[in-house]
């Protein structure tokens, strides 16, 4: 470490144990009270200074839980925070899932075992790059629904499932008024993006929003992000990267600042590179959001982790921030992780004069400023910042001299000693690494199924028009055959066949042969797949298999939302209005063959002993690599399908999607070690495309510079 560390830490260690959250005898944290004020939360009548981090339960695994937490505690986090996923936890009208990866009580306990806050997010509509932005599938079929609008049908669905949750936290004693971990909620999310699209229904609904979770007094603040008119008492929060320059401040004088998503790196779809963010930027940011009065700052994500099984939204590649400050496995990237504590910390040593100090501002020099909290009993700490992003900056602050690097705050205890600067990095960056343990290329370790290609007659749901693909798979599936019959007097040697789309991807199939494949890219995912076909003399089966890749997450009038074909013609000739079969889903899914029971339904042949083909299903079986660290499988050699291990579903990948330097979005899938079990894994891979399963590995995923 540099300038001086040593000395920095020692003072910061002992700051941080007097301005650390209280703690009961147990080591849980002491919570009771909750209120504010135009300074901060203030817990037990003691105002508070909170760094929080998002790790959301699904995405992870409980066995996974309490790890994440004590990294994110050691990082110098006060608070967990955690949407609430509401088509997880109500699959079906009012039959409720509250186990496993759903078990959100569990993983509030565990937060508070380990001494830190929790601040949750209900929602329940909460986008979060999550299927259909979290809302359940089954609202759609309510006749006159209108999401998030002044919608009566809505809005009863809403509190029900909000009141569902409220009571399970209060049955089990988790709110701080009651004295357990949860010191704020979140009702509704980024509602302002939408609200006019709503026009008179946008304003009501977020009025009535904010009565209804209110009146359901939980003894614990209300917010509402990305809401600058959020009815009192509810707190109105900022998102995003810049929130130290872009936020216009609470809507009230009595209300704190508060920024609930930071963005620590962010979100990645297939077809994309990732999108990366420095640990000075976010350390910059956040300096400058607290020399603003800010009191409350959540890094989102703290932890991303996985997107299992079809849970991901459109487009979106299973690991989920994988750049936060704790990667998908929960290994520490530095030197984010670092950097932030120290930040962090830094801030606590100065947490009583921001709290109840008198504050100024005063320039000192073009592109330089200073932030500056007085008292009580004298005490004194300062911001200097450097907006500039040329070269080193010396300013002259209280008669003495500081070096500020480009686009840089320092932090100065007492007002003179620089405790902390934003862009001076102490860690360096650490690497990630995937050796592997065990490679599936032996052609005798493998078997594979063929997924029969549906024709016409194969079809019991009829009708003579184009279907809308998520009103008719009613999420129980990414994929949706469309097929008919075309009658042709003499073979033809050559045909055009033309059809427009609003799915993901298509794959098509004459005769039950292959075709064709083509696909869309987040944001236009309306496309026209075009081929050449031969068609015989007779009857001819055109078979369309529309594919999704997660539903939409986002925007006004998602249950308006139209996905699948739209038109097909071949040589010219409009087949739209055609009589059409359909069948939703897979045959290998409906029997479910990658479980073990499930996969004695159809007959396996060995690997090699046809030609490859596009849908074809492969199963192996592994023993559990030894240790404890990480797992992923490397599908480097596959093109596009789904994982299962022991019929747990690892995800969706998609490698043949390349970005446009190339690459796939995404190599690694990462495999939980509380999916397996000492011996005989069953593996089994859903391939759409043409892969190649011997080249597939599993790796143990390690990082150097881990605490």
């Amino acid at each position: 470490m540099e300038w001086g560390s040593v000395v920095r830490w020692l003072a910061v260690a002992v700051l941080v144990l007097m301005a650390g959250v209280s703690r009961r005898a147990d080591g849980a944290a002491a919570t009771g009270n909750v209120t504010y004020d135009g300074r901060s939360l203030i817990i037990n009548g003691q105002r508070k200074i909170l760094f929080s981090g998002s790790i959301h339960y699904p995405r992870s695994t409980p066995n996974m839980w309490p790890s994440l937490i004590a990294k994110a505690k050691l990082g110098g986090v006060d608070v967990i925070q955690t949407y609430v996923f509401w088509n997880l936890h109500e699959p079906k009208p009012r039959k409720y899932v509250f186990s496993g990866r759903a078990n959100i009580v569990r993983f509030i306990k565990e937060v508070q075992a380990q001494g830190l806050y929790v601040c949750l997010r209900i929602g329940p509509y909460i986008q979060g790059e999550w299927n259909y932005g979290g809302l359940p599938f089954w609202l759609h079929d309510i006749p006159g629904i209108v999401y998030r609008s002044d919608n009566e049908a809505f809005e009863r669905e809403m509190q029900n499932f909000t009141m569902k949750i409220v009571n399970l936290m209060k049955e089990n004693k988790l709110f701080a008024s009651q004295g357990g971990p949860i010191i704020l909620s979140q009702i509704e999310n980024e509602y302002k993006t939408v609200e006019k699209a709503f026009h008179e229904k946008g304003p009501a609904y977020v009025r009535w929003a904010a009565r209804m979770a209110v009146g359901l007094q939980t003894g614990v603040p209300w917010v509402m992000c990305k809401q600058d008119d959020a009815p009192d008492p509810v707190i109105n929060a900022c998102n995003g990267r810049r929130c130290g320059e872009t936020f216009a401040g609470p809507n009230s004088p009595n209300k704190p600042a508060i920024w609930t998503e930071n963005w620590t790196s962010f979100l990645q779809r297939y077809g994309t590179e990732p999108i990366l963010r420095s640990a000075e930027d976010i350390a910059y940011q956040v300096a400058l959001f607290i020399a603003k009065n800010g009191s409350y700052v959540n890094y989102y994500m703290y932890h991303g982790g996985t997107n299992f099984g079809r849970k991901a939204s459109a487009f979106m590649i299973t690991a989920y921030y994988d750049q936060a400050p704790l990667d998908e496995y929960g290994l520490i990237r530095q030197p984010k992780w670092s950097h932030l504590k120290e930040l962090h910390a830094a801030v606590k040593l100065i947490s009583r004069p921001l709290l109840y100090g008198k504050p100024s501002a005063f320039p000192l020099g073009t592109n330089q400023q200073a932030f500056v909290f007085s008292g009580p009993s004298q005490q004194c700490a300062a911001f200097l910042i450097n907006n500039s992003t040329g070269e080193d900056v010396k300013v002259n602050f209280q008669n003495i001299s500081y070096e500020l690097p480009p686009k840089s705050i320092s932090i100065l205890q007492d007002c003179r000693t620089e405790v902390f600067n934003t862009a001076k990095v102490s860690m360096k960056d650490n690497t990630r690494t995937y050796a592997t343990s065990i490679k599936f290329d032996s052609n005798l370790g493998w078997q594979q199924f063929q997924e029969p290609i549906v024709n016409f007659d194969a079809t019991k749901l009829r009708a003579d028009t184009l279907l809308e693909q998520m009103n008719t798979t009613k999420d129980k599936s990414d994929y949706l055959w469309y097929t008919f019959g075309l009658q042709q007097d003499s073979p033809t040697a050559e045909s055009n066949l033309d059809v427009y789309t609003r799915g993901h991807l298509l794959h098509a199939f004459v005769n039950g042969k292959y075709v064709a494949s083509a696909h869309g890219i987040d944001g236009r995912s309306n496309y026209s797949l075009r081929s050449t076909i031969s068609l015989s003399q007779g009857t001819n089966y055109v078979s369309l298999l529309s594919v999704l890749v997660g539903l939409p997450d986002s925007g006004a009038y998602l249950e308006r939302r139209f996905v699948g074909l739209r038109r097909v013609r071949i040589q010219g000739w409009a087949i739209t209005n055609h009589t059409w079969g359909y069948q939703v889903g897979l045959l290998g899914e409906r029997l479910k063959i990658y479980t073990t029971n499930g996969s004695r339904e159809v007959q396996w042949r060995s690997y090699g002993t046809s030609s490859p083909q596009q849908l074809t299903w492969y199963k192996t079986t592994f023993d559990a690599p030894a240790g404890n660290d990480p797992l992923a499988i490397n599908m480097i050699s596959m093109g596009k399908g789904q994982i299962w291990v022991n019929g747990q579903s690892i995800g969706r990948y998609w490698l043949s999607f390349h970005t446009e330097k190339g690459n796939p979005s995404q190599t690694w899938y990462h495999l939980p070690r509380s999916f397996l079990k000492p011996t005989g894994n069953l593996l089994v891979i859903l391939e759409e495309q043409i892969g190649y399963p011997l080249d597939i590995t599993l790796d143990i995923v390690t990082a150097d510079e881990q605490p």
